[in-house]
Parts: structure tokens; C-alpha cells; sequence
């Protein structure tokens, strides 16, 4: 039997949010690394140097805010 995709992407087993939600570190951080591109997708700001030309970047910032998110929503909602 075939993993099930979504979006050309394997989706994450139930089996490692459990683990996750229960405290298993690696779990979470398979969790973390699944989201990654996602979370990346959502923190991209331009910014401007000091002569005005625009760059993109990722907010690490925000980046930061939006993994301990995902953390506090996987350990709270499964309890």
C-alpha cells in the first residue's frame, strides 16, 4: 500500500504526532522539518538596503514564532 500524497508531498504519519505530542523529541523535529518549506513560505519579507534596492529574506523572527506555534498546538491539542 502507497503513502498518501498531498500536493506531490507524503504526508506526515499520524504515528509521529502522537509521538511528538507525547514529548519524543526526534518526532517533533520530523514534524519541525515537514513544516519547514511551508513556514519559510510564510516568514519571506522584502527589505531594502541602505540604497534602496529590495531583497527577500526570511524573518527568523517570525520564523522562530510561528515553529514554537506548531510545538505549543502539537503537545496541547493531542492532550
Amino acid at each position: 500500500m502507497t503513502e498518501p500524497i498531498h500536493k506531490g508531498k507524503d504526508l506526515l504519519p499520524v504515528w509521529v504526532i502522537h509521538a511528538a505530542s507525547g514529548g519524543d523529541s526526534e518526532a517533533m523535529e520530523q514534524v519541525l522539518r515537514y513544516y519547514e518549506d511551508y513556514i519559510n513560505k510564510l516568514c519571506i519579507r522584502t527589505l531594502y538596503d541602505s540604497n534602496g534596492i529590495p531583497y527577500v529574506c526570511v524573518d527568523e523572527y517570525m520564523k522562530h514564532r510561528l515553529e514554537i506555534k506548531l510545538i505549543h498546538s502539537i503537545i496541547v491539542a493531542l492532550k
